[in-house]
């Protein structure tokens, strides 16, 4: 099977290497010559252009986005509107709105063309070998593909959510999840980090981690981050925010259903660009530790 990635990112290109790992041929598509050169360096074959890449295919054609939501996949979508034929298979991996997946699996079932939305969660290191993914769109197409996303995703780490949008769906909730948690993990060191004691944040980190309640991959990040920069030094408590928490919270306002620490999360990211706390260098250094996200560094 050929796999087509549109965006040779830091997700793009990771989950181009588990692709390949998993014995599929893989066309990387990208606009910046330096992904392409990255990503040549892996053994991946690459083209400048979304022509290109639909010319490149041989046989069954699976295009692959990994690109920022916005104008970055709407602007590829369009292109792929002219050229993608009855047959063809788009599966949309970014953090999309799940509304704008609904609109475009629509518009492109007028052209026989499948199209999927593939909340993609793991970070880096999911991308790469074990990828947990989220996937909304026609279940007969899912089925005849189903191995595709079973190749790459963790045990047990694919679903089959649904009519479109469902995909999406889950991962804009699972993103609000992760801002409460995250500024739940950044308030409590930050207490930690205020008190009389002389902790060793690493070391709290780690035992948290072994059979604790609140043992996760988050408090795994935080230990390592923890042993890499004692008092996340070179961090400033200032935290993006990339627009899914936005979305949950609107989603559950039209819903009228009540999600006060998702929402108060999403205020504290707004706040941290006024201020530099604790718990926001703690947020960041977790974004940073499972996602790549750039970090604001202190001067």
């Amino acid at each position: 099977m050929e796999i087509g990635i549109i965006g040779l990112g830091k997700m793009g290109l990771n989950l181009a290497l588990n692709l390949k790992d998993s014995q599929y041929r893989v066309i990387g598509m990208d606009i910046s010559q330096q992904a392409q050169l990255a990503a040549k360096k892996e053994g991946i074959e690459t083209v400048a252009s979304v022509a290109a890449l639909a010319a490149a295919f041989t046989g069954k054609r699976i295009f692959w986005l990994m690109l920022p939501a916005g104008e970055p996949t709407e602007h590829v979508l369009i292109a792929l509107q002219q050229l993608a034929e009855p047959g063809d298979i788009i599966i949309e991996g970014g953090n999309t709105n799940y509304k704008d997946s609904i609109r475009r699996a629509a518009t492109f079932k007028e052209n026989a063309v499948t199209y999927f939305d593939c909340g993609t969660s793991g970070g880096i290191s999911g991308a790469r070998r074990e990828a947990c993914l989220m996937i909304g769109g026609d279940e007969a197409a899912f089925r005849r593909i189903e191995p595709l996303f079973e190749d790459i995703a963790t045990e047990n780490g694919y679903l089959y959510a649904g009519p479109s949008g469902s995909g999406h769906f889950l991962k804009m909730v699972h993103n609000g999840i992760e801002y409460g948690m995250m500024q739940a993990i950044g308030e409590g060191f930050q207490l930690i980090e205020r008190s009389d004691y002389n902790f060793d944040l690493a070391a709290v980190a780690k035992v948290w981690n072994h059979g604790s309640v609140i043992r996760s991959w988050l408090m795994e990040i935080a230990e390592a981050q923890f042993s890499n920069s004692p008092r996340l030094a070179e961090y400033r408590g200032i935290v993006a925010a990339s627009g899914e928490a936005q979305w949950t919270v609107e989603t559950a306002l039209e819903m009228n259903v009540a999600v006060p620490t998702i929402a108060l999360s999403l205020f504290m990211r707004n706040l941290s660009q006024e201020e530099d706390n604790f718990s926001g260098k703690v947020v960041a250094a977790l974004r940073n530790g499972f996602g790549g996200h750039e970090m604001v560094v202190k001067e």
